[in-house]
């Protein structure tokens, strides 16, 4: 890994300074004369085991090379992994465990879960990343989110298919997304294309769970050119085998979809009829960054199928050894360090894994790029880039708006 250890050499020289400085090195939970501890809270047995199992992977591979290079400050870094289950009380307990001993949370998988343990993290001034992309998280200085948020996804999506030809100003618009802060968030992005193209958007509202048939078939009766799904996974395979006849296209958020899917019944139609709108790289992407993860994935876990999971994490690696690497080089390795540094890092070169990351913009996204994948089993972690980063203009006008 030449680039992708944020500058492997920056890292060796700041992990000499800080331990032969003059001055020493202020430390706090999570870290000693030779660690540092993150703690990372997941779901290994509930329904995002296989995603968040990947993204562990991301975070091995990193951690692994950044640890042979030297670690931070002179010090190796150590995971320290909790399995919630998707269940908040366990999610709760597992953080009361591990809060003391770690700097922060690496990971913290779940929108519930992250909600009930937000609260503490203010008290303990712990830094966490949350395996979300949600705009709500944006105001809360304890939360790392690492690239693009779901609403700017949507628009940059939207606005792909709006050069492509499929959909045109005034068109009718179909909006399926959870009733959550995923699907809300979502929505926006949406509801603001719509204004500005002057098209008609037609949001369906659904639960966890529920089958999207009948708001498919809602959405075909209203005319619409395009349908957008913020949705589980199932609810996405469930969507394409409703629309069955109908040649709209279904632009689909990085949440909604698990490469899985191409192993089932409906995997020819989920690769006639579905693209996928991600902040993060497809693991087959060719670019520099995802290229150097790929090959290393394949060195450490020949025989493990990858996912773009596995560059989640490593992103997340990245974002979070450079908040690290900033603490260090100020001597301040506390958690109130961690804090001000994260507020201070305004540029990470993930080399493609995402958009540059800029974290010092309170309030505003840390990228506004986003990849266009299409399903496709013949590649590697069953995503293929249709187009590679971009940022839409519309994103742009609303981030004017925003500030």
């Amino acid at each position: 890994m030449r680039k992708l250890v944020v500058g492997s050499t920056v890292l060796v020289v700041l992990a000499a300074g800080c331990a032969e400085g003059e001055q020493p090195v202020k430390t706090g939970p999570g870290v000693t004369d030779s660690t540092i501890s993150l703690g990372v809270l997941t779901d290994l047995t509930g329904p995002f085991s296989a995603t968040s199992q990947s993204r562990i992977k991301g975070y091995e591979l990193f951690f692994g090379d950044l640890n042979d290079r030297g670690g931070v400050c002179g010090r190796k870094v150590e995971l320290e992994q909790r399995d919630h289950g998707y269940d908040v009380d366990r999610a709760l307990d597992g953080y009361f465990e591990l809060e003391p001993r770690v700097l922060g949370f690496l990971d913290i998988t779940g929108a519930p879960m992250t909600e009930a343990i937000e609260p503490d993290l203010v008290q303990t001034r712990a830094l966490a990343a949350p395996a979300s992309w949600s705009a709500t998280l944006l105001g809360n200085p304890h939360m790392v989110v690492v690239g693009t948020t779901y609403d700017l996804d949507v628009i940059n999506g939207l606005d792909h298919l709006r050069r492509t030809g499929a959909i045109h100003d005034g068109d009718t618009i179909g909006h399926i997304h959870l009733d959550s802060d995923f699907g809300r968030n979502a929505l926006e992005g949406s509801v603001f294309a719509a204004q500005q193209w002057g098209m008609t958007l037609v949001p369906k509202a659904v639960q966890a769970g529920a089958d999207v048939s009948a708001q498919v078939a809602e959405l075909r009766t209203a005319g619409a050119k395009a349908v957008v799904l913020s949705t589980s996974p199932q609810q996405t395979a469930t969507a394409v085998v409703a629309a069955a006849g109908w040649d709209a296209p279904f632009l689909v958020n990085a949440a909604s979809y698990d490469p899985l899917v191409l192993r089932s019944e409906v995997a020819q139609a989920v690769v006639d009829r579905v693209l996928v709108v991600s902040p993060i790289a497809p693991f087959a992407t060719d670019a520099e960054g995802p290229r150097e993860v790929a090959e290393a994935f394949r060195r450490k876990f020949p025989d493990v199928e990858p996912t773009g999971s596995v560059d989640h994490g490593y992103a997340v690696g990245i974002a979070f050894a450079a908040i690290m690497e900033k603490a260090c080089a100020e001597r301040d390795l506390t958690r109130d360090g961690m804090l001000r540094a994260f507020q201070d890092t305004s540029d990470v070169d993930t080399g493609g894994l995402t958009g540059h990351l800029r974290f010092s913009l309170v309030g505003r996204p840390s990228s506004t790029r986003s990849y266009v994948s299409r399903p496709d089993p013949g590649t590697a972690g069953g995503l293929a880039v249709v187009e590679g980063l971009f940022e839409s203009e519309l994103v742009k006008l609303k981030g004017t708006r925003a500030r």
